[in-house]
């Protein structure tokens, strides 16, 4: 069995890894001509870690990665809202990490290049169309450096090629650009020094007007006695049209400073915070509908080009993850390729689709925005704001979006 990988993220690179494991063979290609460590944060939850410490990559994560002790929720002000411990200390069996994107990538093409070898990834290679007939699939790939199109076949191709995968289009045309909520983001990271125990992540405000994010990403700042922050601002705006998603665009210190004027954030000057980033991104948060159906019998999707959702509970890079441990199981035990991928699709597509509209619902959003309503100027006590049963009900409504809720069948549910 021969699979092509269109597309060498998390996910793409994530699948080469788990079907090497299983004995099948994989081979990856990027429209990129060089893959480099770019973007800022992202978080993995317990269960997703654990399948890549399944794959060997525990020790390499541990050497990376923060593991993340507790999630606050603070209002404008920095007055406690809520908090919940995460990760090891909430009991689970692995951590939740939360890592520089591009380490990841980094540590991941890393080991797929020293398991399958250096060509099983080729960068430089653009997926232009693809046949499928009963005796396997046919793809036309644009070699960027030879400036040729050439023929690749494999017995299946898995589109891992991200929020605008030339494969769902091809399988889902006229799907239409992404959907827009109205939200802008600006992304961030800054060395500055740590606060609270280093290994909090922390939400504040609300997205009815402007949330802001931060956690710590690396642990060779933490060596130094320093912290690698992460930010994201979310603002919701109105009155203008939706911009084309572009992960790689540049944001404007003077677009995003004026929604953060005078917030402090567990002792951090948030202004400060972000003028401090080298580099600022820009993008909407978009995603798509859920499809009800991915693929065909030969050509299937994981990862974002299968579900993109909004980054809320920190679930897309965990479920990427979840995608290709699943893609991997369902093929080596079914044997042949039209099953296994009918396998895969029929355990994940579901489960993932039911978290893409969870975190459109913003359950805790709704539970920030009802406490800048009724103390607008700040509080001294949650419990003079909210009931014992709305704080109840807090742990509820995060959990909706975040971890626990899917899991592969590799190495079974993870508890609550």
């Amino acid at each position: 069995m021969k699979v092509l990988i269109a597309g060498a993220g998390i996910a793409g690179l994530t699948a080469a890894a788990s079907l090497h494991a299983v004995g099948i063979e994989a081979t990856v290609i990027d429209a990129v001509t060089t893959l480099r460590p770019l973007g800022v944060g992202i978080n993995l939850l317990p269960h997703a870690v654990g399948e890549l410490a399944e794959l060997g990559f525990a020790a390499a994560l541990e050497d990376c990665a923060i593991p993340t002790g507790q999630v606050r929720h603070l209002d404008r002000f920095g007055n406690r809202i809520w908090s919940e411990p995460r990760g090891l200390a909430a009991g689970n069996p692995w951590p939740q990490y939360s890592v520089h994107r591009g380490e990841l990538q980094s540590l991941l093409l890393a080991g797929v290049r020293d398991r399958l070898g250096a060509a099983a990834v080729r960068t430089g290679m653009s997926l232009e169309s693809f046949t499928e007939d009963a005796t396997g699939v046919r793809c036309r790939v644009l070699d960027r450096t030879a400036g040729a199109v050439v023929e690749v076949t494999a017995d299946a191709l898995i589109g891992a090629d991200g929020l605008h995968s030339a494969v769902r289009a091809r399988l889902h045309p006229g799907e239409g650009r992404p959907l827009w909520n109205g939200i802008r983001m600006w992304r961030g990271v800054t060395e500055t020094a740590p606060f609270l125990d280093g290994r909090t992540m922390i939400l504040a405000g609300s997205n009815r007007a402007a949330r802001f994010v931060m956690y710590p990403i690396s642990r060779a700042a933490q060596q130094r006695g320093q912290s690698l922050v992460n930010w994201v601002a979310e603002v919701r705006v109105h009155d203008e049209s939706a911009p084309t998603p572009d992960w790689n665009r540049t944001g404007e210190l003077c677009d995003v400073l004026p929604h953060y004027a005078g917030w402090r954030l567990a002792g951090v000057d948030i202004a400060e915070l972000i003028s401090g980033s080298e580099g600022i991104l820009e993008y909407p948060m978009v995603d798509r509908d859920p499809l009800p159906w991915w693929g065909t019998d030969r050509v299937n999707l994981i990862g974002d080009a299968a579900h993109p959702m909004y980054p809320i509970g920190s679930n897309g890079g965990s479920q990427a993850i979840l995608d290709a441990r699943v893609l991997a199981a369902e093929l080596s035990a079914a044997g042949d390729v039209i099953t296994g991928l009918a396998r895969y699709e029929a355990v994940r597509r579901a489960a993932v689709n039911a978290i893409v509209l969870a975190n459109r619902d913003m359950p805790m959003d709704r539970i920030m925005h009802m406490v800048s309503e009724r103390a607008p100027d700040g509080f001294d006590s949650i419990d003079e704001v909210l009931s014992t049963s709305e704080l109840s009900g807090i742990s509820a409504a995060y959990r909706r979006t975040s971890a626990g809720m899917t899991t592969s069948t590799i190495t079974g549910p993870e508890p609550e």
